[in-house]
């Protein structure tokens, strides 16, 4: 039975989807005028998991996944460059596919951009005013009116009177509240804009990913994702202009990924702690750092730090070791092993407790060689095979084992080889003193040796 923690409720909750056997999902994904850093990566990562565990369970999941292709962020990026802003988003929605897919994760069944969603969120603004929800200021911006909803705050669990008292909210002087929120701006010189019934302009954040999602999945879907921060506002002001255009619940169940932090603080661009993926990826493999994400529940903040990427590296060294010398044979339908991974996930989705199932069936594989038992591919078999289910374990273990992350610097892969067959050649001739040297140069280059009949196998550290 799969429960999922749902924000909006603050518990878990037994989850029941709108059409049985069916889910629809939606995630908001990427705002594309920058490289993916390590938070964008834990998003895509953790909800990869999510699409990837319901279709193990036998739903079928309807995914989507937007990309929001036009705010200022991209506005001002492609001023500075110089470019259009088509060719800005462009080039960062393919580097954006690019890290994901290096990532190991599945694209979504459907990944809608704001710019094509252009005509559905005017209709949705539209309704709006005509259910006095929606006004149109006299500087030309379309708000929505958050004193109309009366339920607005209950994801955030924020008062009104509070948030409307406090500095943080920004007045502008179109707003006939400092809460209401913009839905439509209207255009400046210079920006991209499209023609509208409220004049030049282009669409308020908000107001993209309830149109894409409600124009994909429905008025009412299953789950909506997304990281914390965008619990407040954006899912907050999501939720107001849905239901109060429709007339129906959004969303059953909200799920949001906890901060990533560094030192155990936020990390952030504007405190400048932030690790762009790219650049971890010049030093760690990008199943290392999809292993670092997937080792702390989804929902509890991340530490990133090079210490923790590092034991991730070990910990999958560990794993994929125990699959060298193993063959892929028929796994039992039903066994401890597969009914304990499936309980942790069933779970609220907890890949940390999966991932102690799956060092328990390394511990078994382990005895069985040693004890040259039997089931030893049997139980090898079923480690690749629930490694699947969270994108693990899918390499050549020894390819895995040899593979080196980026464009480091050091012994080729042929190097290695030639010094490994020196060695033999000094053993077999009894040069130890030649054979120890040659250990040792290996060893300064971060390289491993086991020697075992007659043959010598190598992993780099």
């Amino acid at each position: 039975m799969l429960t999922i923690y749902n924000s909006f409720s603050k518990q878990k909750e037994v989850f029941e989807p709108i059409v049985s056997g069916q889910v629809r999902m939606y995630v908001c994904g990427m705002t594309v005028y920058d490289y993916c850093h390590i938070g964008h990566a834990r998003v895509l990562v953790v909800f990869d998991v999510v699409y990837r565990y319901l279709k193990h369970l036998g739903y079928e999941v309807k995914y989507v996944r937007n990309i929001t292709d036009i705010d200022d962020k991209i506005i001002n990026r492609a001023n500075e460059n110089g470019e259009h802003f088509e060719q800005l988003t462009a080039r960062f929605i393919e580097a954006m596919h690019q890290d994901a897919d290096a990532l190991g994760v599945l694209r979504p069944e459907l990944e809608p951009r704001a710019t094509e969603t252009i005509a559905e969120m005017l209709e949705m603004i539209e309704k709006l005013q005509q259910q006095e929800y929606a006004y149109q200021a006299d500087n030309g911006d379309v708000y929505f009116s958050v004193s109309k909803f009366q339920n607005y705050g209950k994801l955030s669990g924020k008062k009104i009177k509070e948030l409307r008292a406090g500095e943080r909210v920004e007045v502008d002087e179109g707003k006939r509240d400092p809460l209401d929120f913009v839905l439509w701006k209207s255009a400046k010189p210079g920006e991209p804009s499209w023609s509208s019934k409220y004049g030049d302009g282009r669409p308020g954040w908000h107001i993209e990913c309830s149109a894409m999602s409600g124009s994909l999945l429905g008025n009412h879907f299953d789950i909506h994702g997304g990281g914390q921060d965008l619990q407040f506002p954006h899912h907050e002001n999501e939720i107001a202009q849905s239901e109060a255009c429709n007339g129906e619940k959004f969303v059953n169940y909200w799920m949001h990924n906890g901060f990533v932090s560094v030192n155990e603080e936020k990390m952030s661009k504007s405190l400048g702690n932030f690790f762009v993926l790219r650049e971890v990826l010049e030093s760690f493999k990008a199943e290392e750092i999809r292993y670092f994400i997937l080792g702390s529940h989804y929902r509890s903040q991340l530490n990133y730090s090079e210490d923790q990427l590092e034991n991730a590296r070990a910990a999958l060294q560990r794993l994929y070791s125990a699959l060298l010398d193993t063959e892929t044979v028929d796994i039992p339908a039903d066994s401890e092993y597969q009914t304990r991974f499936e309980k942790a996930l069933c779970d609220d989705f907890n890949t940390a407790n999966a991932i102690a199932v799956l060092f328990d069936l390394v511990r078994e594989i382990n005895r069985a060689k040693t004890e040259q038992r039997d089931d030893c591919d049997t139980l090898a078999s079923l480690l690749r095979y629930l490694g699947a289910v969270i994108g693990l374990l899918q390499d050549h273990p020894e390819k895995f084992l040899k593979s080196q992350a980026g464009q480091k610097h050091g012994l080729g892969d042929s190097e290695i080889d030639q010094l490994i067959d020196q060695r033999l050649q000094a053993r077999q001739s009894k040069d130890w003193a030649l054979a120890d040297q040659i250990r040792d140069q290996l060893t300064a280059a971060g390289v491993e040796i086991e020697d075992s009949s007659g043959a010598t196998r190598w992993r780099r550290k």
